[in-house]
């Protein structure tokens, strides 16, 4: 049984339904700061079926950077410096990055949705954080942290949603094209204008360079043009694109789809798929085929087989257990 499986315990929630949760809301918020490290995550059951927290990127700082959310193993994290185009700066990496991480490996938790306050989704880093002033150290911590926010997306073992209603520019493009579906209004808009201002959109351009074709990414890239969210699925940055009113409902409608599986089976196959991209087509066949056999191996994978030879509806256990054991 691979470790991805038998790292985390799981809890099933037949109907998640996300916690509306808005910035301007303070009353009966527990305000708290973390500070996670990737290479140490600090491991820990859910204390409360539904908990709403803001983050704080540093002590000093009184804007509350981000606001989580959580209902039903549901997670909402809002971007929430709408002043500041939800700029990516280091505290707001570093405050998405605790509530990604925030007992992640929680049996309750299922889905995690990233969306933004305001009509920017995210403009980016902060180029007042990149003058010659804070010197290289600053800036290689600034996209390391960065990178690290970026991984962890694809290697938690829930499907990590964007909810874009508005425009994603350089690192917030980055930002939705790391993410493992992504649902936006159709006025939103996607670029990577880094070129523009002297700064090309060099790591941007790693994930989305894995989502849309090479060609597209270099227009994207070597021209800063902003493309529309119809264009963005046309080429693979999105997933669907639905009228603004309908964000919320359709978004619901993808994470009660996930919410019905079984969460183990869902953890194997999102770890699976990112590690089969990364190899060669043989090499990535052999992958998959192995973990298909683990998969079997699963209660819950015995459990699908027979009630679909049964003709009803499984029963899911959500235990990273082994059947034949």
């Amino acid at each position: 049984m691979s470790k991805a499986v038998r790292s985390f315990g799981v809890v099933f929630f037949p109907r998640a339904a996300a916690l509306p949760c808005f910035p301007k809301v303070t009353r009966g918020l527990v305000m708290a700061v973390y500070s996670v490290q990737l290479r140490a995550p600090v491991w820990s059951m859910l204390r409360s079926a539904a908990q709403c927290t803001r983050s704080f990127g540093s002590r000093a700082e009184t804007e509350k950077l981000t606001v989580r959310c959580e209902k039903d193993g549901v997670r909402n994290i809002i971007l929430n410096n709408p002043k500041k185009r939800n700029a990516l700066s280091l505290a707001m990496l570093n405050s998405l990055h605790a509530d990604i991480l925030h007992e992640a490996d929680s049996s309750a938790l299922r889905v995690i949705i990233i969306s933004a306050e305001g009509p920017v989704f995210s403009s980016g880093h902060d180029l007042t954080e990149l003058t010659s002033k804070q010197g290289p150290e600053h800036h290689t911590k600034i996209f390391e942290t960065c990178a690290e926010v970026m991984h962890l997306i694809q290697d938690i073992p829930v499907p990590v949603i964007a909810k874009v209603n508005g425009t994603a520019t350089a690192a917030g493009c980055q930002l939705v094209a790391s993410c493992d579906i992504a649902v936006a209004s159709n006025k939103s808009t996607f670029a990577t204008p880094g070129v523009n201002v002297g700064l090309f959109c060099s790591t941007p351009a790693v994930a989305l360079g894995r989502a849309v074709p090479r060609k597209v990414c270099s227009e994207n890239a070597f021209t800063g043009a902003p493309i529309s969210a119809n264009d963005a699925l046309l080429h693979g940055l999105v997933s669907k694109v639905v009228p603004e009113e309908k964000l919320e409902e359709e978004t619901m409608k993808i994470v009660r789809m996930i919410c019905k599986a079984s969460r183990p089976v869902v953890a194997l196959g999102k770890n699976t798929f990112y590690r089969q991209m990364a190899q060669e087509r043989k090499t990535a066949y052999r992958l998959a085929s192995q973990v298909m056999v683990e998969n079997l191996a699963l209660i819950d994978g015995q459990e699908g087989i027979k009630a679909f030879i049964e003709k009803r509806q499984p029963v899911w256990t959500n235990s990273p257990d082994n059947a034949h054991e």
